[in-house]
């Protein structure tokens, strides 16, 4: 039996996001669907393919999932869809609540063809604010929650982290909201609305480390975490490349000037006597850092910190980390066959169980691909079927 066997998930979800929430519970076991306009996942064009609709951006985020697609712009389409729901455990959106009440797939709507059901809406902003309204997007977000500021503190022009960090934090702070749902339901029979806010979620997660002296009232300070605003906090100039090294504790600091033949630091330096010293002069400590990492290559830096113990990490490539021995040792990406594809790379799920294996059995679907086996798994007759696709409302999957 997989961890979320039996689990039934309607995906009505798009992008990023959902799509990574979904994927993640269906690579547990839960059953997917994924419902899709007939023209798809914006997703499915990013990036180079083999063929139109399958990039990679929608290969990596859409596993573990069947394809139902489904014009709900039609009544026919709505009603299909209401009948899934009505099977479901949980339906899962990131479609803007006014566009979901006027398809007429409310919460309230939905609650009353089946209690059980749990609605999960990923928004943008908390529906009780000024915001509400407001499409939200990854930079949007990523602004908002302080981070373009956070570089600027750090002495650099304003940036955005350059990946869907936003997404993909607040897609999976909604596997962990729909799960709690899953377990009170247990207790009180029943499912519930849940929103997740992409704001507030990131926020909650930035001003986690930086709300520093604004923590209290009246004010301490103008918030920041010291160390990781630190200019020279970034991957370490060796000779020949980089490094990721963090030498933090005071164990890490006197085992690193041990292996460089300086055992008297860092005694003889106040700034590197403790944490606390290190912490009010972070700026020199870390520039000093990288002055002396400039004078070995990187091999050596990699050897000398393994033999001291002291965190280190190569600063890896798009494809250099494809060659990671570790990630080769632990099996961490594997070469599979698409059915529609052929063989394309895949990331395995990260987390181990001592009593279950979690291998992802399914590879995103081409659009439309399960929609005949999805229906008639619900209920419907092979004549329904063909109505629904002989109307527009059902589209399957073109032949190759």
């Amino acid at each position: 039996m997989k961890l979320l066997e039996g689990l039934k998930i309607l995906d009505m979800t798009t992008i990023l996001m959902g799509p990574y929430a979904t994927q993640i519970m269906g690579d547990y076991g839960a059953q997917v669907t994924k419902v899709e306009a007939p023209s798809g996942d914006l997703m499915r064009q990013v990036g180079p393919a083999r063929q139109q609709g399958m990039g990679p951006m929608y290969l990596n985020t859409n596993r573990s999932k069947r394809s139902l697609a489904l014009d709900l712009k039609t009544e026919a389409g709505r009603k299909v869809l209401m009948r899934l729901a009505q099977q479901s455990d949980v339906l899962i959106t990131n479609v803007r609540p006014k566009a979901m009440a006027r398809l007429g797939l409310t919460w309230e709507a939905l609650e009353a063809a089946n209690p059980r059901l749990i609605y999960a809406a990923l928004v943008g902003y908390d529906q009780r604010g000024p915001y509400a309204g407001r499409p939200a997007y990854d930079d949007l977000i990523q602004g908002g929650a302080c981070i373009p500021h956070a570089f600027v503190r750090a002495g650099q022009r304003p940036s955005y982290v350059p990946a869907a960090i936003a997404d993909r934090i607040v897609g999976m702070s909604a596997v962990n909201a729909i799960l709690a749902a899953v377990i009170e339901r247990h207790q009180s029979g029943l499912g519930q609305k849940i929103e997740v806010p992409m704001f507030e979620t990131m926020l909650s997660m930035i001003l986690a480390d930086h709300m520093g002296g604004l923590t209290f009232e009246p004010a301490l300070d103008k918030g920041g975490y010291a160390r990781h605003l630190s200019p020279d906090r970034r991957p370490y100039q060796t000779k020949d490349g980089y490094i990721c090294a963090l030498v933090y504790t005071d164990g890490h600091w006197e085992r690193f000037f041990r292996a460089l033949g300086r055992p008297e630091m860092p005694a003889a330096d106040p700034r590197f006597a403790d944490f606390n010293a290190r912490m009010a002069h972070i700026d020199e400590v870390y520039a000093e850092l990288g002055r002396i990492l400039l004078t070995r290559t990187t091999a050596e830096w990699l050897d000398l910190f393994d033999r001291a113990d002291v965190p280190v990490m190569p600063m890896h490539s798009f494809e250099s980390v494809l060659e990671d021995p570790h990630l080769n040792a632990t099996g961490f990406f594997q070469s599979v066959e698409h059915p529609t594809e052929g063989p394309i790379r895949q990331m395995s799920v990260p987390a181990r169980f001592s009593r279950r294996q979690v291998r992802p059995e399914r590879l995103a679907p081409r659009l439309g691909a399960d929609g005949a086996d999805v229906l008639a798994d619900a209920g419907f007759d092979a004549g329904e079927i063909v109505e629904l696709q002989d109307a527009g409302v059902l589209h399957v999957a073109a032949a190759r």
